[in-house]
């Protein structure tokens, strides 16, 4: 009996780790798949002879569906299960890329675009669901912070590793290595099982299934908000930053690369340490509104002083470590409002802000850059980062009784 009561709780604790791999492995796959064609675009346009406008239509697609789509797939992963929905979207989504590679036709291209971005809907609200359900309340915002820097990690080293593999068997062979990464993380998630119940946060006997009511109240809105504020901050950041330091402030490419790096990493290392602030404090909004701050601040001075390119550098790299360290609380002020039986369709829905901005921002700093004003970019991110705390502190306004 003594063995039986020490062995159980290691069981479990090994169990919710699985677990927490296996989610964050899809987080991983996920973000890798959002990045395909940047660091490609160059190769894909000269085979298909289109245009810059005609390439980007792939990830308009990819973006919309994944928009259109993503609060109906959160409903459904709350009532048919979270892992067997994240199974097939992996399953679909490395189908898709492996068909894109093989396929010769731009038109067949933008298609398993729009079905990669079917298959996008599935992460957000069935990893958040999983997690909410089966991570003990003490430790759930440590897995969100391990998640969230999966995803970091994903897009950090997605471009890195395609150029390497179309230097050996072109753009259509990392195409195909790159969705058989997804029947691999479905292989690992089949193979698992999730930890018992009694870590998990059951609703109650009277709670219902998230309703449109819901995703449209006050605190779930403001959500919605401070997400697609966040999205824009790292969504100009990320596509612009290596042109608009050149044109701004005559920074070579190769360096501005090396700034976009550092920015990348540092904010995949945030994630941890947020993580691990989680452990000290519940003060989830001072800690984002905090995180937010310097990422204002940071940026700001990048855009309207010429400091050199290591300041440049350092600058980012610290704007990349707020932004990582805001990430885990942001989740978790998401969760504090969410009622038990609903984080699928909540976080499916406030997760809508990636795509939403995912389709704005580029549109929006690609005026800026194409109409000579790179340092809009900048002020731009330093705007939203201010307007996102003003959504994050009104959104932490609420909270639900557990």
């Amino acid at each position: 009996m003594t063995q039986i009561v020490e062995t159980a709780p290691s069981n479990t604790r090994w169990q919710e780790h699985t677990l927490i791999a296996g989610v964050s492995l899809a987080h991983f796959v996920s973000h890798f798949y959002m990045v395909l064609v940047p660091p490609l675009l160059v190769f894909i346009r000269e085979d298909y002879q289109v245009s810059y406008t005609e390439l980007g239509l792939a990830l308009t697609l990819f973006a919309l569906v994944s928009t259109i789509f993503q609060t109906p797939v959160g409903f459904f992963v709350d009532r048919t299960g979270a892992r067997r929905n994240l199974i097939v979207g992996l399953i679909l989504g490395g189908a898709a890329v492996i068909a894109a590679g093989l396929v010769d036709s731009y038109w067949f291209f933008l298609g398993m675009f729009a079905l990669l971005g079917l298959a996008n809907t599935v992460y957000h609200p069935a990893d958040y669901s999983m997690l909410a359900h089966h991570v003990a309340p003490e430790r759930i915002g440590q897995a969100f912070s391990v998640h969230t820097f999966a995803g970091l990690l994903g897009t950090a080293v997605a471009p890195p590793v395609l150029l390497i593999l179309h230097a050996y068997v072109g753009w259509r062979g990392a195409f195909v290595a790159a969705g058989i990464l997804g029947f691999i993380g479905a292989a690992i998630l089949m193979l698992q099982r999730d930890p018992p119940g009694h870590h998990a946060a059951k609703p109650k006997a009277d709670a219902k299934p998230a309703g449109w009511s819901l995703l449209l109240s006050a605190p779930i809105l403001l959500n919605l908000l401070a997400y697609t504020l966040f999205a824009v901050c790292m969504g100009g950041l990320n596509t612009y930053l290596v042109p608009a330091l050149n044109v701004l402030h005559q920074i070579p490419l190769p360096t501005g690369n090396l700034a976009l790096t550092a920015l990348l990493f540092a904010s995949a290392g945030g994630v941890l340490l947020g993580g691990v602030v989680l452990g000290y404090t519940h003060s989830h909004v001072v800690v984002a509104a905090a995180s937010l701050s310097v990422v204002a601040v940071a940026v700001a001075l990048v855009g309207m002083a010429d400091l050199g390119a290591v300041a440049v550098i350092a600058l980012l790299s610290i704007s990349g470590l707020s932004i990582g360290v805001m990430s885990p609380s942001r989740d978790m002020i998401v969760r504090d409002v969410t009622p038990p039986g609903s984080f699928g369709a909540v976080f499916g829905f406030v997760t809508n802000g990636f795509t939403v901005a995912g389709m704005v921002s580029p549109l929006l700093f690609g005026i800026f850059m194409d109409h000579g004003h790179p340092a809009w970019i900048f002020i731009t991110v330093a705007i939203a980062s201010l307007a996102c705390i003003v959504a994050t502190v009104a959104a932490g306004r609420y909270k639900i009784a557990r």
